[in-house]
């Protein structure tokens, strides 16, 4: 007997100890439980492969409590946490231990992790690997937080020589701190501190730049890399350039780049800052062809929460960078794609199978007999401005907030289980498959 049909205008799907059992047209059943499905969009649980939470050390920006209360509300089940923004980061054994003993018996979804890739000791990659990190993740700009330095090239060429040889991915925030770091100085100097004079700062070369110099080193090594949040549709082509010559390169883009511009972050000051940070309407569309052509393969929602106080709006350098929009991943994207003429399963590849299969998380992102039962449950006539009274987030705001928006996840299911408001946590860690 199945434990659960979820009824669907699709087709049904069938549900045994927490795996789909079955598909297909009015499936016979019998099951101990049905669930109506039809008029919703049943597609997998998102994958959500670049999150910020903050526990342990930070869990007052953004703990895994409130963080995977918001994941499920918007019809993630799997995310991968980075290793910043925590005390210890996730910088070594010890720090992953850390990271485990705060998410367990707390996340309401499931969880991965990536470990660190900073100045230092490089048997902490080894540590790291053994206890099944994803991969590693560099920054090849300053990162704000002095616990989690940025990757000199050294490190970097260093990391990935290691990285290779234990078969994980490099992941890479590109942008040249040479330029950026430069142009902030200038900007200062000048007494310019606003969100234009930000924006100006990081200029689209800064991640070309930081881009094709990481390509270059992955190339020479041998290593996978992966580029995070593609803000630039050139960047998006340097990758595929890459990759059609044999180089282990992937590349994501996030909601945000996807939905909003420069003027909106004009208009609605620190919550919209980001880095890189977002471009104009006509670069947007660049990253929506580079999805169509398969250039950018997935979207992540790079869910990188602060308190309000360190949102400022009077000094845009000084203000936080980064977007909180981890509950918004599919519905914004679902929004933004179905007006371009993408289809939801299109969304469906971009925001889990393809990010599921990338880092290796074997049973997540597909809708397939053997797969864990994990379904986003979207209902597209739920249309209407986010609020935010609808946000999970510790603090909740967004900028996606007053946002008219094309659908709303109704319910999320972990393993045939719901996950919605008041269930029980039953997140467990996922490790990455073997090559």
């Amino acid at each position: 007997m199945l434990d659960l049909i979820v009824r669907g205008d699709a087709g049904d799907v069938g549900v045994e100890d927490g795996r789909i059992a079955a598909l297909g047209p009015e499936l016979a059943g019998p099951a101990r439980c049905e669930l109506d499905a039809r008029g919703l969009l049943v597609l997998p649980g998102a994958v959500d492969v670049h999150v910020h939470l903050n526990d342990p050390g930070r869990a007052d920006w953004e703990g895994f409590a409130t963080g995977t209360a918001a994941l499920a509300a918007g019809g993630t089940t799997t995310f991968v946490d980075m290793p910043l923004n925590s005390t210890p980061p996730t910088v070594d054994g010890a720090g992953f231990d850390a990271k485990l003993r705060a998410a367990e018996g707390v996340a309401r979804v499931d969880f991965a992790l990536w470990g660190g890739l900073v100045p230092g000791d490089p048997d902490r990659l080894d540590e790291l690997a053994a206890r099944g990190v994803v991969g590693f993740k560099a920054f090849m700009s300053a990162t704000g937080m002095p616990e989690f330095a940025a990757a000199d090239d050294l490190t970097l060429y260093d990391g990935l020589r290691r990285a290779a040889r234990l078969g994980l991915p490099v992941a890479v925030h590109a942008e040249s701190d040479a330029i950026t770091a430069g142009l902030a100085a200038r900007a200062a100097a000048a007494g310019r501190r606003t969100m234009r004079d930000y924006l100006d700062s990081r200029p689209a070369i800064a991640e070309t730049e930081a881009i094709a110099r990481a390509i270059h080193l992955a190339e020479e090594t041998g290593a996978a890399l992966h580029v995070v949040h593609v803000s630039t549709g050139r960047g998006a082509v340097l990758v595929a350039e890459a990759r059609a010559r044999g180089v282990d390169v992937s590349c994501e883009t996030c909601p945000h780049y996807l939905a909003l511009t420069g003027e909106d972050a004009e208009r609605l000051g620190a919550v919209a800052k980001c880095a890189p940070p977002l471009r104009s309407a006509d670069e947007r569309e660049t990253l929506w062809d580079a999805l169509r052509a398969g250039r950018i393969g997935m979207v992540a929602s790079d869910h990188s929460p602060a308190p309000p106080e360190l949102k400022r709006d009077d000094d845009a350098f000084a203000s936080w960078g980064g977007i909180m929009g981890c509950q918004t991943l599919y519905a914004v994207v679902l929004t933004e794609a179905l007006e371009r003429g993408l289809a939801p399963a299109d969304v469906g590849r971009l925001v889990a199978t393809a990010p599921a299969r990338r880092f290796r998380l074997a049973g997540k992102g597909l809708l397939e007999v053997g797969a864990d039962a994990d379904l986003a449950l979207v209902d597209p006539t739920a249309t209407g401005p986010l609020r935010a009274d609808e946000l999970r987030y510790r603090h909740r705001t967004s900028p996606f907030v007053g946002r008219d928006l094309g659908c709303r996840v109704v319910r999320t299911l972990l393993r045939g289980v719901d996950v919605g408001a008041g269930a029980a946590p039953r997140g467990r860690l996922v490790r990455p498959a073997p090559a």
